[in-house]
């Protein structure tokens, strides 16, 4: 298996010398698409109705548990990027921690499939793991993932997605409250002039 992992690497991975414009277009994907995620849901909960804001609370449940998960298994499996072991090129800097799975896409996959199990934002998960796939590529392009990182983050963002959303009930009251809470002290003066929702 790591032998395919890595030759479906060296398949996917740039050149010595990319264009300048696919090198471009991959950092953008790699780098900047995940910063979606806080626009949605900030956006989201700033403009949203009570519905809205509670499933963007369970999205980001699902997110913050895929990034755990994904803690947990990166500390009793150490897996090597493909530049602690020579293997094709790098042309983004990374961190020497372990690559499997990978957080990037762990995260836009969990906050996609839990809005894919609500029916109003179903269309929003749809663009979102949509969206998974060129930053899947870009950052196997680039150098830092293996495409095998890839799958194992679709897998544990399926099982956030699902645990956030069977175990609603122990967190989605208290966090709704205390967010509510927050959210109505921090912009108590945007409230009042009719720019973001009570």
């Amino acid at each position: 298996m790591e032998d395919f992992n890595h030759a479906l690497f060296l398949l996917l991975n740039a050149s010595e010398h990319p264009s300048t414009l696919l090198l471009v277009i991959a950092t953008f994907f790699a780098e900047y698409v995940i910063w979606v995620i806080p626009a949605i849901i900030g956006i989201g909960w700033l403009r949203g109705s009570e519905h809205t804001r509670k499933v963007l609370l369970e999205a980001a449940a699902s997110g913050l548990a895929g990034l755990l998960i994904n803690q947990i298994i990166g500390l009793v499996w150490q897996h090597p990027r493909p530049f602690l072991i020579g293997l094709g090129h790098t042309l983004i800097p990374h961190a020497a921690d372990s690559s499997f799975p990978s957080d990037h896409l762990t995260l836009l996959w969990a906050v996609a499939f839990s809005f894919l199990m609500h029916r109003s934002p179903r269309t929003a998960g749809l663009i979102l793991a949509l969206l998974g796939l060129p930053v899947a590529w870009a950052r196997i392009y680039l150098g830092v993932h293996f495409p095998l990182d890839m799958v194992g983050a679709a897998l544990v963002a399926v099982l956030s997605a699902w645990l956030a959303f069977r175990e609603l009930r122990l967190y989605l009251p208290a966090a709704y409250n205390l967010s509510l809470n927050l959210h109505r002290i921090l912009f108590a003066k945007l409230i009042q002039i009719g720019w973001v929702r009570k």
